[in-house]
């Protein structure tokens, strides 16, 4: 599949992504792409960050501070999943469209070599330097996303992209990861989860992710990577996690969203397209859900929401 043809199923005609993103996404599980988002499309976003979570006292007072000797092996702790949220956000229009943007849904469709893809997560993080002790061991998401394993298919497996929305070098707790092809040299052929005696053999060839504002970061759930910490005084990372799947792949979950009805989903109904509703499983328009009844009865749930187009590709009128 060509990056161009993805693109354009999206209506978009520029990808901000290439073939060789697609390769090295498959063949190493990770790949960075700085200023997939421009200044002007995180500006907004990065504003609703600042308003919603705030920034830290540049001196970095009044937060504990997290000493670390570098050489130990981390661990997972609660403080360091605070500042936390889900979409839908109580932000903007910007900050709760940005993960339907038509590129990302171009690029998903690309790399898992799906015609049609579902969005199943969504979620801001920000990290404080001393807030937390973010040093991970190395580890595998997929445990918290499917309850079998990601599929030698590729159109099977998924793909969780990372946001960047303020400049994430290592003093600010760069994610450091190991490439497939390195961690195949470390670790036994089915591996999952890194023994402890394999720890620091993944961290001496690991890499960084740091980059700047703007980046999208894509990396495949059975990837090995870390959580680092913060070291920068004062110091701050805001980013957003967003996961997409090939549409109908029942064994990968993690958001539902149908447990999120009382959040605002008006936001994204009033600004959203039927190409963008359709990768959170709202049907097209002319599709066989849609009859008199169920038109009416979703315009009386959502009356904010335009539905002129599913009401005409129904032939009914509104």
């Amino acid at each position: 599949m060509s990056s161009s043809a993805s693109a354009s199923t999206t209506g978009s005609a520029s990808p901000r992504f290439t073939d060789d993103h697609v390769r090295q996404w498959r063949e190493e599980g990770f790949v960075l792409i700085p200023d997939f988002f421009s200044a002007d499309e995180i500006a907004p976003i990065l504003a609703d960050y600042e308003r919603i979570y705030g920034l830290p006292d540049p001196s970095g007072s009044g937060r504990a501070r997290v000493e670390t000797d570098g050489e130990s092996i981390g661990a997972f702790r609660p403080d360091q999943f605070r500042n936390i949220d889900q979409f839908p956000y109580e932000g903007g229009r910007e900050m709760n469209m940005i993960s339907m943007h038509p590129q990302l849904i171009a690029f998903a469709r690309a790399l898992l070599d799906a015609p049609q893809v579902h969005m199943y997560q969504s979620h801001t993080w920000a990290k404080y330097t001393g807030e937390a002790d973010y040093d991970q061991v190395h580890h595998c998401d997929f445990s918290n996303h499917t309850l079998t394993v990601p599929s030698d298919d590729v159109t099977l497996r998924t793909v969780d992209f990372i946001i960047y929305y303020t400049d994430v070098t290592d003093a600010h707790g760069a994610l450091h990861y190991v490439t497939k092809p390195d961690a195949g040299k470390i670790l036994r052929p089915g591996t999952v989860f890194a023994p402890e005696d394999k720890q620091q053999a993944l961290k001496a060839v690991e890499k960084s992710a740091a980059a700047p504002a703007g980046t999208l970061l894509a990396h495949s759930i059975d990837t090995f990577h870390r959580g680092t910490n913060l070291t920068k005084p004062g110091g701050h990372r805001f980013t957003m996690t967003v996961g997409y799947k090939a549409a109908g792949n029942d064994m990968i979950s993690f958001h539902i969203w149908q447990q999120a009805a009382g959040r605002n989903w008006e936001a994204i109904f009033r600004h959203a397209s039927p190409e963008q509703l359709r990768v959170i499983g709202i049907p097209l328009p002319g599709d066989s859900f849609w009859t008199e009844r169920t038109l009416k009865l979703t315009r009386a749930r959502w009356p904010e929401w335009d539905m002129t187009p599913y009401f005409e590709a129904a032939r009914l009128t509104s």
